[in-house]
């Protein structure tokens, strides 16, 4: 009986000593718990402050600073623009390798419009909206290169901008990539080397099993939106930009 006493008792101070730390604990933690971070001071965007002088809570950058990605030194690379007017040429070399990524997103950004093909009879054509740009019009073909990147980078008329998805690289990728449509759905067998074996569409259809006209031009429904009365989507500037010219790298004395 004596034994189990002591027992006891060791038990009872064993759970005293767990309560007192775990109390203890639970001081600790409620005492971090406080709303320091939460109610500190800071500014809010947009919202004025007597802190500056000018009451601007929003700095402006400091002068003679570049801010982390606005180094643009090739200034036609990130804006397709020269001397305020559209470009006609590339950044950079074409490669099969650049037409491959302009191929992958176009097809991800801009074929639910434009159609895979660049015929401007998208799904999304085809289901309301306004009547997306078809590439392979006069017009449109006529166009300069700079023309499609900007029109990427800021919007024509119901087409939204893409900079925020498309990088400047992947957009000159994707205008490499609608020149090539171009050349692919207007195409002369003259094109084709001489060994090569040119294919009609209507004989693909039949090889394939596919309904007639299956390769035949798209039409769009009447729930089709244009742009303008004469039933072309909008206007495309008619002023080209001469090739911006390589700089040396001689040093005049």
């Amino acid at each position: 009986m004596q034994v189990t006493a002591l027992n006891s008792q060791a038990s009872v101070r064993s759970i005293r000593r767990f309560a007192a730390v775990a109390s203890l604990a639970s001081v600790a933690l409620l005492a971090g718990c406080r709303q320091d971070m939460h109610d500190q001071p800071k500014f809010y965007p947009q919202r004025g402050t007597t802190f500056f002088a000018d009451g601007r809570s929003v700095r402006p950058q400091v002068q003679n600073t570049v801010g982390r990605g606005q180094l643009h030194e090739d200034s036609y690379f990130y804006t397709g623009m020269i001397n305020g007017q559209e470009g006609a040429t590339m950044p950079f070399p074409v490669t099969m390798q650049v037409l491959q990524r302009g191929q992958e997103r176009y097809n991800i950004y801009c074929s639910a419009c434009h159609s895979r093909v660049g015929n401007g009879a998208g799904m999304i054509v085809q289901r309301g909206y306004s009547k997306a740009a078809n590439f392979h019009s006069a017009r449109v073909q006529a166009a300069p290169l700079g023309h499609f990147f900007n029109v990427i980078t800021n919007g024509y008329g119901a087409m939204p901008d893409y900079s925020a998805q498309v990088t400047p690289v992947d957009r000159w990728a994707i205008v490499a990539y609608i020149k090539a449509l171009q050349l692919s759905q207007n195409a002369d067998p003259s094109d084709v080397p001489a060994d090569e074996h040119v294919q009609s569409m209507s004989d693909v259809e039949a090889a394939q099993g596919l309904p007639v006209g299956f390769a035949s031009d798209w039409t769009l429904p009447p729930t089709a939106v244009t742009g303008t009365p004469s039933g072309e989507p909008y206007v495309i500037p008619s002023k080209i930009a001469p090739a911006p010219v390589a700089k040396s790298s001689a040093v005049s004395q």
